[in-house]
């Protein structure tokens, strides 16, 4: 008797520590991300879809309405992305929206389909999870709400992202459909992002606006983080604009005109690496018009010194506090020294 009794309290607390381990990596990955990553995305201004779940589960496969709307996770290791290794970029199966792209995909081995960095951060949105007794970092579609999977540290670097998602939640359009259909995605950095997220907004052809922090090494930083020069990172800003209506070209002649490019590390009174003028272009298309451009603007004698506007790979973007979102709008005004 004494020894089933021993054996029922290893096993108890085998089970305890098991969990408490469990807990500890988890919340070594979760980071308190959910704030940091500015959850509920209340300032992205991205259009809604809005829609009963009895018109979503007409829509969708029973599987896809389970995962979507009901927050429901596939098994392991048993969803159609999961080994799957086109080229391309996964939209939501609900909405279609652009959420992923092929080049951004991995095995992180763990049995769900893994990427390390968003189409573009306007068309996500983050939630706490607490469920299941863990805290975890939920992602959702920004446009339809529905549930696609969720966010972990626990990725390859530089971001350290960990995008752990359900097959079921996407659907794949091949890389020669999506260059026809889908807007696309540019990155920049002009100085203080309040007014630069301003000026673009307002340019014919943009869609979408998202101020955060790129260009460095530091995992999901914060504004006091970069405001100290030493996470390498940026103030940028990330947008979706359709090239049917204006080219990335002009939208780097766009980015030349509202800022001095010949100031290094500053913009004005601000002064910092984080206020550097730089270029993080997504595909080697991005980088040949970028350096073109910059090329033909050094021989045109506009500027009197050398343009140091970095022109360097793209590789994360963390979008920045909500305060900072449409940052302009909010104050009614010039806020920054660059306007």
């Amino acid at each position: 008797m004494l020894k089933i009794y021993q054996k029922t309290i290893i096993l108890g607390l085998s089970l305890l520590l098991a969990w408490a381990g469990w807990k500890g990596l988890n919340a070594l990955f979760y980071q308190d991300s959910a704030s940091a990553l500015n959850k509920n995305a209340r300032g992205t201004g991205m259009k809604k879809i809005n829609k009963s779940l009895e018109d979503w589960k007409k829509e969708l496969t029973p599987e896809q309405f389970r995962v979507l709307f009901q927050k429901g996770t596939e098994r392991a290791f048993s969803g159609q992305y999961n080994d799957f290794w086109e080229e391309g970029v996964y939209l939501c199966a609900a909405c279609g929206t652009p959420l992923f792209r092929s080049e951004d995909k991995y095995d992180h081995r763990t049995g769900w389909p893994s990427f390390k960095e968003s189409f573009s951060e306007t068309n996500l949105e983050y939630h706490d999870d607490r469920s299941l007794g863990m805290q975890r970092t939920e992602v959702r579609c920004a446009v339809c709400g529905g549930h696609l999977g969720h966010l972990f540290w626990d990725g390859p670097a530089p971001s350290g992202k960990h995008y752990c998602l359900n097959s079921a939640a996407l659907k794949f359009l091949p890389a020669a459909e999506a260059e026809k259909q889908l807007p696309r995605v540019a990155t920049f950095a002009a100085g203080c992002f309040w007014g630069v997220e301003y000026k673009l907004s307002q340019v014919e052809g943009v869609l979408e606006t998202v101020v955060g922090y790129s260009g460095g090494q530091t995992p999901n930083p914060g504004y006091r983080q970069v405001l100290t020069g030493k996470t390498g990172h940026a103030e940028a800003v990330q947008l979706v604009f359709d090239p049917g209506i204006i080219s990335y070209e002009q939208l780097v002649r766009k980015f030349f005109e509202l800022h001095d490019p010949t100031q290094y590390n500053r913009q004005g009174p601000d002064v910092g690496p984080n206020y550097r003028s730089a270029i993080f272009y997504h595909n080697r298309e991005q980088k040949k018009i970028a350096e073109k451009v910059k090329d033909e603007l050094q021989a045109s004698g506009r500027y009197r010194n050398k343009i140091v506007t970095e022109i360097v790979p793209f590789k994360s973007f963390y979008r920045a506090e909500e305060y900072h979102q449409k940052y302009y709008q909010k104050k009614l005004g010039p806020v920054c020294s660059n306007e």
